[in-house]
C-alpha cells in the first residue's frame, strides 16, 4: 500500500450518507471525507507533504480528527501532544522531537472539558525542524506515569495491523453498532480502538460533548448505544449515576489503560447489568490482549488477540515486534532480538492461555534481602473501605501515597497494614490526600518525585515508628 494511500483504506469505507459519528450533531461519512479533502488542500498550500513532520496540539473535536486524517493523507508524520499538558510538560516534548510544523488550537487556552463539534487552529512553520523519520506516520509519547515519557513511532503498517487485530477479537463492535467513546481521542485507545476501528468496521462513533456522568448516560439512552469504551475512572463515575434511564441496547462495556478495581467492576455490573470487559495494550504496538465475552474478571486480561505474539519470562510479558518502536535510539534496553519488554508482570494460565495482570516489573523492591511486591501493599490499602486510590513506592523506605477520606490518617493506615502485612512491607511514610494526581491519560502517576510535587504541600503524615 502506498504511503499516502493508507488513510484512503479507512476513509473510503461506506456510503456518503452513512452515519460516521455523533456528538452535538451527527456527521456522515461523506461529510468527513469532504472535510478531509478541504484540509488536505490547506496543508498542501502550507507546504506540508510527504516527509513533513507536524506536531498536532488541538482541542478534542471532530476538526481534530479531520486534521489528523488530512495530514496523514498528505504523507506527513504527525506527533500527537495532549492539549491539556501545561507548558512545563509540553515544551520539553516539542524540543525533543523538533517538528517542522505546528498545528495548534487558536482562540482557546488551557484544559477543555468535553468534546467540540468544530475547533479553530493555526498552522506555523517552525525553525530548525527536522524531517520525518522514514516510514513513521504516528508519533506518541508513553504515559510517563513512572518517569520521563518515551518517544514512540509507528509506521502505517503498525496502525493497520492493530486495526486488523481489533477485527479478530470476538464480540468487537462492527457495522450497526453505536459505540460511546469516553477515552480521549488524543491517546491510543481512543484513537485506534475508537476512531479508526469505527471507520474501518462501519460502526457509528458517539462522543459525548460533556463529561458529566448523568448527561453521558442520557446520551447513551438517546442514541441507543450498544457499546461503551472507557477507563476504570469512567466506569466508577457512571456507576454512581442515581437516576439512570433504561439502556436496552447496551451489550458491551470495554475498559483499558489500567486494571479495573474490584469495587468498580462490581458496582458497574450491579447498576448496568453487564460486566466491564478488559482490553490490554501498549502505546508502542496497540492492542495485545482482551476478552469481550464477559467471563474475565479483574485481574484477568483475556487471551492474546489474533495477530499478537507474546511470551512470559519470569512473570514478565514480552511481545513480538519487527523493530524497536522507540525513536532517536533511546530505550535500547526495552527491545532485543525481536521482542519488546513490556515491564508488566503477568501470569498466563497454562491450560487456557489467559493472561492475568500482577503488576509492574518496577513494583518489585528488595528490602533487607527480601523481595517485596509493592502492588501487594497497594492492594491491601485499597481493601480499606475509605481508601479509593493508592500508589506505593520504594526509595529509602516503603512510602504510600493514598487517596482517601480526609478522616483517614497515617496511624489508622499503619494499623491496617500491620494486621495484614509482614513488617518489612508496611509503609514507613504515608501521604494522604483526597485524590491522587493523574497524568493526561487518566492514569495514576507512579513516579515518586512527580507525586511529591503534586500532593498537598503540608508535611506528609508519618507512620508510627518512623520518628
Amino acid at each position: 500500500m502506498a504511503r499516502t494511500q493508507w488513510t484512503s483504506h479507512l476513509l473510503n469505507r461506506g456510503a456518503d450518507d452513512e452515519p460516521w459519528a455523533v456528538s452535538s450533531a451527527p456527521v456522515t461519512r461523506g461529510q468527513l471525507r469532504g472535510a478531509v479533502v478541504e484540509l488536505e488542500e490547506r496543508f498542501r498550500n502550507e507546504g506540508i507533504g510527504e516527509g513533513s513532520s507536524v506536531l498536532l496540539r488541538m482541542t478534542p473535536s471532530f476538526t481534530y480528527i479531520q486534521v489528523l486524517l488530512a495530514l496523514w493523507s498528505r504523507g506527513a508524520q504527525v506527533v500527537l501532544v495532549d492539549f491539556r499538558l501545561k507548558p512545563a510538560e509540553y515544551e520539553p516534548l516539542a524540543r525533543l522531537v523538533r517538528p517542522q510544523f505546528l498545528v495548534a488550537a487558536s482562540g482557546a487556552a488551557g484544559p477543555v472539558a468535553g468534546f467540540r463539534q468544530e475547533s479553530e487552529f493555526t498552522v506555523r512553520r517552525l525553525p530548525d525542524g527536522r524531517p520525518a523519520v522514514d516510514g513513521i506516520r504516528l508519533v506518541q509519547f508513553s504515559s510517563g506515569s513512572s518517569g520521563r515519557p518515551k518517544v514512540i513511532g509507528r509506521p502505517a503498517a503498525s496502525v493497520l495491523a492493530e486495526i486488523d487485530r481489533h477485527a479478530g477479537l470476538p464480540g468487537i463492535p462492527g457495522a450497526g453498532d453505536r459505540v460511546m467513546l469516553l477515552n480521549s481521542v488524543m491517546h491510543n485507545m481512543g484513537l485506534v480502538s475508537g476512531v479508526l476501528h469505527a471507520l474501518a468496521s462501519g460502526a457509528t462513533l458517539i462522543i459525548p460533548p460533556t463529561v458529566r456522568p448523568a448527561e453521558v448516560v442520557r446520551l447513551m439512552a438517546a442514541t441507543g448505544t450498544t457499546a461503551v469504551y472507557g477507563t476504570p475512572v469512567h466506569y466508577d463515575l457512571l456507576s454512581r449515576v442515581s437516576d439512570r434511564p433504561r439502556l436496552p441496547a447496551l451489550r458491551l462495556a470495554v475498559s483499558g489503560g489500567e486494571r479495573v478495581p474490584q469495587e468498580t467492576y462490581e458496582n458497574f455490573r450491579a447498576r448496568f447489568g453487564l460486566p466491564v470487559s478488559p482490553v490490554y495494550g501498549l502505546t508502542e504496538i496497540g492492542l495485545i490482549a482482551g476478552d469481550l465475552s464477559g467471563t474475565s474478571v479483574p485481574p484477568q486480561l483475556g487471551l492474546p488477540v489474533p495477530g499478537a505474539e507474546v511470551k512470559v519470562v519470569d512473570e514478565e510479558l514480552y511481545v513480538r515486534m519487527d523493530h524497536s518502536p522507540y525513536l532517536y535510539g533511546e530505550h535500547a534496553d526495552r527491545y532485543a532480538d525481536g521482542w519488546l519488554r513490556t515491564c508488566d508482570r503477568v501470569r498466563q494460565d497454562p491450560a487456557t492461555g489467559v493472561l492475568s495482570m500482577i503488576g509492574r516489573a518496577d513494583s518489585l523492591a528488595v528490602i533487607g534481602g527480601l523481595k517485596v511486591d509493592l502492588t501487594e501493599v497497594e492492594n491491601v490499602l485499597l481493601a480499606h473501605d475509605r481508601v479509593a486510590e493508592a500508589v506505593v513506592t520504594h526509595g529509602e523506605v516503603v512510602e504510600a501515597f493514598v487517596g482517601a477520606d480526609p478522616a483517614v490518617g497515617a496511624d489508622e493506615l499503619t494499623v491496617w497494614c500491620r494486621e495484614r502485612l509482614s513488617p518489612v512491607k508496611v509503609p514507613k511514610r504515608f501521604h494522604v490526600t483526597r485524590l491522587l494526581p493523574r497524568n493526561s491519560m487518566g492514569k495514576l502517576i507512579r513516579d515518586r518525585a512527580l507525586m511529591l510535587g503534586r500532593v498537598p504541600s503540608e508535611p506528609p503524615a508519618r507512620a508510627q515508628g518512623d520518628r
